[in-house]
């Protein structure tokens, strides 16, 4: 391996760490912690170029490729045991032209560097809620936020990548060029190589917004959701609401005798006048007072960095996802009945609306596996501060996705949110969209290279 190491080493300008180097451990580490990789090298790529070189090493080596950007993936499927492990995270510069607002994102930055640079111009991208996530893990697979019901998906507002495929070629996909390629990325995962730059479509967004959160207890459940299914598809574009079933957390603004009880919250972030956003937390509110609620102009940076902290590093993690037209009595019925049954404070259901924005994509035009038709995209996820307490949540969250099915548009779920591989899921996710992956893997990847992610085998 000394000798395959220092092969690696003279065509690859970043670093490139092996079992015994200095280093190594802190580059294999996972954001989820039950996951522990040994891959036999990691190369932090520094250029497209770098991606090349690693990809055609590995392929004429026999070595299985993991791609690392933000190291958030559920399963593990960052990283490898034996293979190579392409780690992006020097690859994070973010370009902003903010006349022609657009952005150039390199393949490692996390939300964060793309939030503070488009920032900077009162711009921003519709991207995840947590800001030490990957743009590229998030964006492959379709990209959901703040910002969605205003203007989509993150692979809704992408104009362009630059693609290193399996055979080791460095292409530009869109529209105009390999089109079939652009479709497939947007939406299909990393099946189709390591995508090192996205270029993005901005909007104007900040750099103050306005956040509101409401808190209920557990026994309350029933009757705020049901508020919620009337008010929420109701307000305006510029107010996007998310529905969270979790322990309150231990913020300043929480009393301390609510601190860490389970119950329902109602956060709500508004990009239009403070009055628009006053109203629906008005609304939103109903005729039920909360256990206690907080309401603030904050900056945009700021929301997105809100749930970083209890998103932390190092813990233990488990997700399954399914999409619900509605909040149906049956489907409040299960929720209540199952968050109670939950034994870790740290594990939360959340649900994001789906309209407007992300409407207005025509449904063919990207491989995302998720109908555009108006619908919650739900989460549920186990999260534990050790192993010991995993497979009680787990088993819960099994349960939970279970007793929703019945009530589910199907056994599909947004492919971001599926922690285990399971082909029917998978399948189901994306529907009539499938064969056409399948044909797209065929012509650039048809060895299946790039397989640690939800694979579409070719």
């Amino acid at each position: 391996m000394t000798q395959s190491v220092a092969e690696l080493r003279t065509v690859v300008s970043g670093a490139v760490y092996a079992p015994q180097d200095e280093g190594y451990d802190a580059a294999r580490r996972l954001w989820n912690a039950e996951h522990v990789r040994e891959p036999a090298l990691i190369a932090q790529v520094r250029s497209a170029a770098d991606v090349q070189a690693a990809v055609r090493y590995a392929v004429a080596e026999g070595l299985e490729i993991a791609v690392r950007c933000g190291g958030h993936n559920m399963a593990g499927l960052a990283s490898v045991d034996g293979g190579l492990m392409i780690d992006l995270s020097r690859m994070n510069q973010v370009t902003v032209d903010p006349e022609a607002r657009r952005a150039r994102v390199g393949g490692g930055a996390l939300l964060r560097d793309l939030d503070a640079a488009t920032q900077q111009h009162g711009l921003a991208v519709p991207a995840g809620m947590v800001s030490h996530t990957g743009v590229g893990g998030l964006t492959l697979g379709g990209g959901m936020g703040w910002l969605s019901r205003m203007h989509g998906l993150s692979i809704d507002n992408l104009e362009s990548v630059q693609i290193v495929t399996a055979d080791g070629s460095i292409l530009r996909a869109s529209t105009d060029e390999n089109a079939d390629l652009f479709w497939a990325v947007r939406g299909g995962g990393g099946n189709f190589g390591v995508v090192t730059e996205f270029e993005f479509r901005l909007h104007q967004a900040g750099p103050i917004v306005n956040y509101g959160i409401a808190f209920w207890g557990q026994d309350q459940g029933a009757e705020v959701l049901r508020n919620a299914r009337e008010v929420i598809p109701a307000l305006p574009r510029e107010v996007n609401v998310v529905i969270v079933c979790l322990n309150a957390p231990p913020a300043p603004f929480v009393p301390a005798e609510q601190r860490f009880k389970p119950g329902y919250a109602l956060v709500a972030v508004g990009f239009g006048p403070a009055e628009q956003h006053a109203a629906a937390m008005d609304r939103l509110r109903g005729t039920l007072p909360p256990a206690f609620e907080f309401i603030s102009p904050m900056p945009y940076v700021a929301v997105q960095q809100l749930l970083d902290e209890a998103n932390a590093a190092g813990r233990y993690h488990y997700e399954k996802g399914t999409y619900l037209e509605t909040l149906t009595d049956p489907v409040i019925d299960v929720l209540t009945t199952q968050m109670a049954q939950k034994t870790s404070p740290m594990s939360i259901a959340l649900m994001y609306r789906l309209d407007h924005g992300y409407l207005e994509t025509p449904d063919d035009a990207t491989a995302f596996g998720g109908r555009r038709t108006p619908r919650y995209a739900m989460f549920t996820m186990a999260t534990t501060p050790g192993l010991d307490g995993l497979d009680a949540e787990r088993a819960w969250v099994r349960r939970l996705w279970d007793a929703l099915q019945p009530h589910a548009i199907s056994i599909g779920s947004y492919v971001n949110g599926i922690a285990e591989p399971d082909e029917a899921r998978l399948r189901a996710s994306y529907g009539p969209k499938y064969d056409r992956l399948v044909e797209t893997k065929r012509k650039y990847d048809p060895d299946n290279v790039f397989h640690r992610n939800q694979n579409i085998k070719p």
